[in-house]
């Protein structure tokens, strides 16, 4: 047997520019997926997750989802949860060469599912790392990335960046900008999250932008724009650029900036609007959506307690929560 976790994420900036190449600093979180995973005398797969914002399934199958399980939750949830499970088996097979390997796979995860907090990410990132473990094969962690990548794309047609899954690997903030993928410094970046309950479709939202952005100019330069503000963000996570509290305050601005372009380009939702205005009006440097919008978390910087209280009390604000930077990525537990 096998365990490993590896953890969400929040965007500082740069969602959806991201997936054109723009660059993107996501922030690793200590809010966690872990994979347990034990091999099998054969190619079956059998899947328990007990937790992933669902009611919990077990489903066993031969290799495959295609087949439509048969288990007492709602197609849609069981697709979300199994395809990037699917697509980690995919890859960790392939990793070690091993087409027929089976295994028994538990998923437990404290990350909302399609909140925009990596859950798919994390789960990709810790199943490929206990499964070829389990098989005796130890992934480095941009290999490991590079796979979990492959994994997501597979499962978004295409459309996948590889900015959740570099950052769930190797913890810490990161920068990505199209295949270049680093991790970066930051200063301690109070985050306070607000979730609202729900889950936008990834895909459906990003099929969204890329339709605007083809049929507007003003749409591909707004795109463009948040690449920009990306870039002026960069610049005031290096400590050499003036004092801790001032970065922290134009970083906040620009988070704000960030926010109104997402909005402009039909990301975020009322829920989300409505979290972001509470926490600045508490007094938060800045607050955005994280992820792919339409429904979920936003993300604030505030080190006092009162955005973290304000969200507490806005409706439709389900969970409010301080998200501690997950300084390591993946953790090989056993």
């Amino acid at each position: 047997m096998t365990v490993s976790s590896a953890p969400g994420k929040v965007y500082l900036f740069g969602e959806h520019a991201v997936v054109y190449g723009e660059p993107a600093v996501p922030c690793a979180i200590e809010r966690r997926a872990t994979v347990t995973v034990e091999a099998r005398d054969d190619d079956h797969v059998r899947v328990e997750a007990s937790d992933l914002s669902l009611d919990g399934f077990t489903v066993e199958y031969a290799g495959t989802t295609d087949g439509r399980p048969d288990v007492d939750v709602p197609a849609s949830l069981v697709e979300a949860a199994m395809g990037y499970v699917d697509a980690a088996v995919e890859q960790a097979r392939e990793a070690v060469g091993r087409p027929d390997a089976g295994f028994d796979i538990t998923v437990e995860s404290s990350i909302p599912l399609g909140a925009g907090l990596g859950s798919s990410a994390a789960v990709t990132v810790a199943g490929i790392d206990a499964a070829t473990r389990e098989l005796g094969h130890e992934l480095s962690a941009r290999e490991l990335a590079d796979r979990a990548y492959r994994a997501e794309a597979a499962v978004q047609d295409g459309q996948a960046s590889r900015a959740d899954t570099f950052c769930s690997a190797v913890g810490g903030a990161v920068r990505v900008e199209g295949d270049d993928c680093r991790a970066i410094e930051t200063p301690n970046l109070p985050f306070v999250v607000g979730f609202d309950g729900g889950a936008g479709d990834t895909g459906e939202l990003v099929a969204g932008v890329r339709a605007l952005k083809k049929e507007y100019d003003f749409a591909a330069d707004t795109v463009s724009t948040i690449g920009d503000l990306v870039r002026t963000g960069e610049r005031l996570l290096d400590p050499e650029n003036g004092s801790a509290d001032d970065r922290l305050t134009e970083l906040g601005r620009l988070m704000n900036f960030n926010h109104g372009l997402l909005e402009s380009l039909g990301v975020s939702s009322r829920s989300l609007d409505s979290m972001v205005w509470a926490a600045r009006e508490a007094g938060a440097h800045g607050a955005k959506l994280t992820g792919a919008g339409g429904g979920g978390c936003i993300v604030a910087l505030d080190p006092t307690p009162e955005t973290l209280t304000a969200l507490q009390f806005t409706p439709g604000c389900e969970e409010a929560f301080r998200a501690e930077l997950a300084t390591d990525g993946v953790r090989r537990l056993e």
